[in-house]
């Protein structure tokens, strides 16, 4: 009979390795849980059974990765609050975590939902822990969700986890969704704006230009200079819009680049009302991610490296980086991040508070509270401001368009009554 060599936690939390012989992989994962003990990983112990494994192990991970490239059911980060929602609700009820996600395998009817538990039920069945399960997804899941999920498996206190992780998500989303409405009505206003130009331009001015030179005499300078925007957009418009399109793409390809990006993203922070809008969103970004990870046992330093790779802007992340780094060396992060010289007073001042005190993960929430709702206005302000502009170059726009028009029809009939 094969032998098994297994290392697993008893129901106290206690690690435990040892070797069990068993018929097969299955049953001794049934034996073990039959004892109580939660399976951390298991391997057959001899030559033979290992390679069997190994070649079995090859040709189900190559089935499985062949199941999981089709393509409309292949799950996405999408995907990841939909799942810890509905595995937290049946982890509520009390069942496990094995058999939440096995019942999730066979009730959810929705492709990618279905790939993505089935996928893990096949991890979880074999002996994996949820967290190793889910680096198998590493397009679902990222880093910090499965170093979460790691955490309250080894303290026992992944309901709370999973519930805490829940709401961070739920927040980030919420953010994203308020960013997305927010610029919806100012890109939908310049684009009718835009439209309306173009029709003016290209259409009806070339009309009436036709009718203002059957009239005869000069036209006025307004008016002159607006027939020649029309008869150059009619001439070259085309052109001009390709160009635009070609230096957009080499822009964009130059921007995805680390140098570009780390440029652009310096730029950014420069800008008068943006630049003061993203590094609210980094303050945001780091206060809320470092809290809950804290908050769920992950230690200070990797909590740090995870955060770190949450900040959107390169030159924030690169600060915080080298913050991270002085942390290491024993100093405060406080007075680390002083020294970046890229976070506001306030912050760092309410961070030493807590850090002095202990209690450095609520004055991390209080500063994901107040930044949150710092963001919401400075979004409000931002939105306000692109609409005004647009509105306010549409009103000028058209108030010099009826007034070359108006100049033109007096000039010539004034012309003509002589």
């Amino acid at each position: 009979m094969p032998k098994f060599a297994y290392s697993a936690r008893d129901k106290s939390g206690k690690s435990v390795s040892a070797t069990l012989e068993a018929p097969g992989r299955r049953e001794a994962i049934r034996i073990l849980g039959a004892r109580g003990l939660q399976v951390a990983s298991i391997s057959e112990s001899t030559g033979a059974g290992k390679g069997a494994a190994a070649s079995a192990g090859v040709k189900k991970g190559n089935a499985f990765a062949a199941f999981l490239t089709k393509g409309s059911e292949k799950p996405t980060r999408g995907d990841r609050l939909a799942f810890l929602e509905a595995l937290s609700d049946l982890m509520a009820s009390g069942m496990s975590a094995g058999e939440s996600v096995r019942l999730l395998s066979q009730r959810i009817k929705e492709p990618r939902m279905r790939t993505l538990c089935t996928g893990l039920w096949e991890r979880l069945s074999e002996g994996g822990t949820l967290s190793r399960s889910m680096a198998e997804f590493p397009t679902v899941f990222d880093s910090a969700t499965i170093n979460l999920i790691q955490a309250g498996e080894a303290t026992g206190s992944l309901n709370d986890t999973v519930a805490r992780l829940i709401v961070h998500l739920v927040e980030q989303r919420e953010m994203k969704r308020k960013l997305v409405s927010a610029m919806t009505y100012p890109a939908i206003l310049m684009l009718v704006a835009g439209g309306v130009i173009t029709f003016f331009m290209t259409f009806l001015l070339p009309r009436m230009q036709g009718l203002l030179r059957s009239l005869g005499g000069k036209l006025p300078p307004s008016t002159q200079l607006l027939v020649n925007i029309s008869d150059f957009t009619k001439s070259y418009g085309i052109f001009v819009v390709i160009a635009l399109c070609i230096v957009l793409v080499m822009f964009w390809q130059w921007r995805n680049t680390d140098a570009g990006r780390l440029a652009t993203d310096s730029w950014l922070l420069k800008l008068p009302l943006v630049g003061p809008f993203v590094l609210s969103q980094t303050v945001l970004s780091f206060s809320q991610t470092l809290s809950v990870l804290l908050e769920n046992g992950i230690t200070a330093i990797e909590a740090l490296r995870m955060t770190e790779r949450q900040i959107g802007n390169r030159v924030h992340r690169a600060a915080f980086n080298t913050a991270t780094a002085r942390v290491m060396e024993g100093e405060s992060l406080s007075q680390a991040l002083l020294r970046t010289k890229c976070f506001p007073d306030l912050v760092l001042d309410r961070l030493a508070v807590g850090e002095n005190t202990g209690n450095v993960v609520p004055s991390l929430k209080d500063i994901a509270k107040a930044f949150q709702k710092d963001l919401t206005h400075r979004l409000e302000l931002f939105t306000n401001v692109i609409t005004t502009g647009v509105l306010l170059v549409v009103f000028v726009f058209v108030g010099f368009i009826a007034f070359a028009i108006v100049s033109a029809v007096f000039t010539l009939s004034a012309s003509f009554s002589r």
